[in-house]
């Protein structure tokens, strides 16, 4: 079979998968429209239950350090059994996220729609926290960690409720999903959960859901009532901020024009997410920082992928500038890229020490080890990480449409299991240099601009890797005819 045949193949095969994708899309959208409203809010009734359930079980029970993958991945199995009857909201803040991006003129839901699946959500949040005082004879408590104020958990609360619903807008709403569709909206909604789990859970309990917030409320109104009325506020607030944030994102959503400005504005949110997290687990010395971190660094390329291509980190944006890959990344446009970053981290910095009422950590070489050990690291799982970005978002020829952002996240859980004692795994400029803000220092301002040196350097060396890789020799036979020599490829 010769070359011109096979692709032909190759075109007709992608075609038909395009196709499917749209034709699939179509049917989920017809198929919720098509739902008569009573078994939509069935859906969002279960869908409401169910998390809090699975989390009250953990928590009840003394197993509350898995609390937060039991509420992640139920939210992800159950996002994908009931996307396509309600939508699977599960959650008022996401109702009114929803609503709200209706009325700025953009995808979402309609105020009639929107109402019901909110009440159903508090219904189902209440018969959950009854069902906990039935069978344990106990139930949560509402309120600040110890030795946070209220303060500090409205504004946890509100941040993360901002940020989960910024990843479901950016991840089931856009009009981007609504034609071609996608397959990783459930992993990206679970994995932010996760994430908030273990940095907000801390300070406020990470509860982000108004429905499970009231449910906990009632259960224990034995002890007063009203502690969620405040919590729920500053969720539905976060909600609200989503919905602005979502429209700055994707303002061709919204029928106005996409700005040069979109990306950067993008690369800030990622990257102010993304420090924070790795701050807020750090500082609450969870064994579940590495986790959380890598789930919060999923959900976001998931969401913000194909707005400025994630990249959230100085070493990615140098390691793609120099692989050439992307046509879009002009020195000019990577200065850009990474000034945004490393404005966002800086004001991340201050946010996580301030949370911690001043308090940070010290970035450096672990107990044992030495600089030359710790840059070493930081070297190597930076470009692991900028390697895989490469390979998996970035190439033409080898990137995938529906798994990057789990590879990417699976390259923290690499680099903080193996040489999170040695260097801290950082593994991101705007991380160190983060970390340093938040202690304002001059030791800790060398320290990460040593770490800098090395992470860019690793940066470096996997865009020049993946370069070479990927390129092309042209070669020419006695007769005169040229052929391409693809390395990499058979």
């Amino acid at each position: 079979m010769d070359s011109f045949r096979l692709a032909q193949l190759f075109i007709k095969g992608h075609s038909s998968k395009l196709r499917l994708h749209i034709e699939a899309a179509r049917w989920v959208n017809m198929a919720i429209a098509d739902t008569p409203l009573l078994l939509r809010c069935v859906a969002e009734f279960i869908g409401a239950f169910l998390p809090f359930f699975t989390v009250g079980f953990n928590v009840l029970s003394g197993a509350a350090v898995l609390g937060g993958v039991s509420l992640a991945t139920t939210l992800t199995v159950l996002t994908y059994a009931l996307a396509g009857v309600s939508g699977a909201n599960f959650s008022p803040a996401v109702t009114l996220a929803l609503y709200l991006s209706k009325r700025l003129g953009g995808p979402g839901l309609d105020a009639s729609v929107a109402g019901m699946y909110a009440l159903v959500q508090l219904v189902g949040g209440i018969c959950c926290g009854f069902c906990f005082v039935n069978m344990f004879a106990d139930s949560f408590r509402l309120g600040p960690g110890a030795g946070f104020s209220w303060v500090d958990a409205c504004f946890c609360e509100a941040m993360y409720s901002c940020l989960f619903c910024f990843v479901v807008l950016n991840t089931t709403a856009a009009r981007a999903y609504s034609s071609e569709g996608n397959e990783f909206y459930g992993m990206a909604i679970g994995a932010m959960a996760l994430a908030a789990s273990y940095a907000a859970g801390p300070v406020s309990g990470g509860l982000l859901n108004p429905a499970i917030t009231v449910g906990v409320d009632f259960a224990g109104a034995g002890a007063g009532f009203g502690k969620s009325l405040v919590y729920a506020i500053f969720q539905l607030l976060g909600a609200g901020i989503a919905a602005f944030l979502f429209k700055m994102v994707r303002p061709m959503d919204f029928d106005e024009p996409e700005s040069p400005r979109t990306r950067l504005i993008s690369e800030i949110i990622g990257t102010f997410a993304l420090v924070v997290t790795v701050g807020l687990s750090a500082l609450a010395k969870t064994s579940m920082a590495v986790v959380a971190i890598a789930g919060c660094l999923c959900s976001l390329v998931y969401a913000l992928g194909d707005v400025s291509g994630a990249h959230f980190n100085p070493a990615v944006t140098v390691a793609v500038l120099l692989s050439g890959h992307d046509a879009d990344m002009s020195p000019k446009r990577a200065v850009h890229y990474i000034g945004s970053q490393l404005l966002s981290c800086v004001l991340a910095g201050w946010c996580f020490c301030l949370l911690y009422n001043g308090s940070s950590f010290v970035l450096g070489p672990g107990q044992g080890f030495s600089l030359t050990a710790a840059a070493v690291a930081e070297m190597f799982f930076t470009a692991l990480l900028a390697f895989v970005v490469l390979g998996v978002a970035v190439s033409p020829k080898t990137k995938s449409s529906q798994l990057f952002g789990l590879a990417i996240g699976l390259c923290i859980v690499v680099g903080g299991s193996s040489a999170g004692n040695i260097s801290g795994a950082c593994l991101n400029p705007a991380v160190s240099i983060g970390i340093a803000a938040s202690t304002a220092g001059w030791a800790a301002t060398k320290t990460a601009l040593r770490y800098c040196f090395f992470q860019l350097l690793g940066g470096s060396i996997a865009g020049g890797v993946v370069h070479l890789l990927h390129s092309e020799i042209i070669t020419v036979n006695g007769h005169g005819e040229t052929s391409k020599l693809i390395f990499g490829h058979a």
